[in-house]
């Protein structure tokens, strides 16, 4: 299972999902899909083309979701070269309690594997 800095899921992200999805009817039906949940649970308008091909933020393919691009959380990241939030000496920050709040999996995630590592 790939985490995100974040402590997102990668392999279960729905634009991943979409970007790997080789029939393009399908792959138009789920980029419509990420759109209106863009727009109607986080309030960011969005339209099925501006859902653009991502291998995640941790990759460096060069393919980043624009929402990924822009990403506080990913610049932080990858600014202090660290695996994931988890291991950062400033958790929880400021960003990560906004982004928990939206996704308290996530948050668990990461407290998991804090745990483990014991960090």
């Amino acid at each position: 299972m790939s985490i995100a800095y974040c402590g997102l899921v990668c392999d279960a992200c729905p634009i991943l999902l979409a970007t790997l999805e080789q029939d393009k009817s399908h792959q138009q039906i789920l980029r419509e899909s990420i759109a209106r949940q863009c727009t109607e649970l986080y309030g960011i308008p969005m339209k099925a083309e501006n859902i653009t091909d991502c291998d995640g933020c941790r990759a460096d393919t060069g393919r980043l979701f624009s929402g990924c691009l822009g990403c506080e959380i990913r610049k932080c990241a990858k600014q202090k070269n660290t695996e994931n939030c988890a291991f950062c000496a400033d958790y929880v920050c400021e960003r990560l309690e906004h982004h928990f709040s939206l996704d308290p999996d996530a948050h668990a995630r990461l407290e998991e594997i804090r745990k483990k590592s014991r960090v």
